[in-house]
């Protein structure tokens, strides 16, 4: 499966975090990032990472395509609704496509945590019909 990594600059740490917990799960699949979180999940789990550009330099708009043609299968997004920056990724931009095109979307860590457990168990392999 292809799973598409976002974070807030307030969520990067939690991000890689994350991806450290899960790195057993996540080796097993193909990521893609915007740049600098793409980057930092790199450096924490020497996970390899598909990078995209920083998320305001375009690597919003490069995974929103990948996701409208139908070329990620899960996202995973940590926002911090509390303090939104303008040149930090548009969840609402992310989250139209997603649902959209049928993309299972997380914007917190507790639903990340579902949403890689249910990867794991293989309950996104219905996701292999639409491609």
């Amino acid at each position: 499966m292809k799973v598409g990594l976002i974070a807030h600059d307030t969520k990067k740490k939690l991000m890689q975090n994350f991806c450290i917990a899960y790195r057993s799960i996540l080796t097993k699949h193909e990521l893609y990032a915007t740049g600098t979180t793409g980057r930092l999940i790199e450096e924490a789990t020497n996970l390899n990472v598909h990078k995209y550009l920083a998320g305001h330099l375009g690597g919003e708009q490069q995974l929103v395509a990948a996701i409208e043609q139908n070329e990620i299968d899960l996202v995973i997004f940590l926002r911090d609704p509390q303090t939104p920056k303008s040149h930090e990724p548009d969840v609402f931009k992310v989250g139209t496509v997603c649902d959209i095109h049928n993309i299972p979307m997380a914007t917190n860590l507790a639903t990340a945590e579902l949403l890689v457990k249910a990867l794991d168990r293989g309950d996104l392999e219905w996701r292999d019909m639409y491609r």
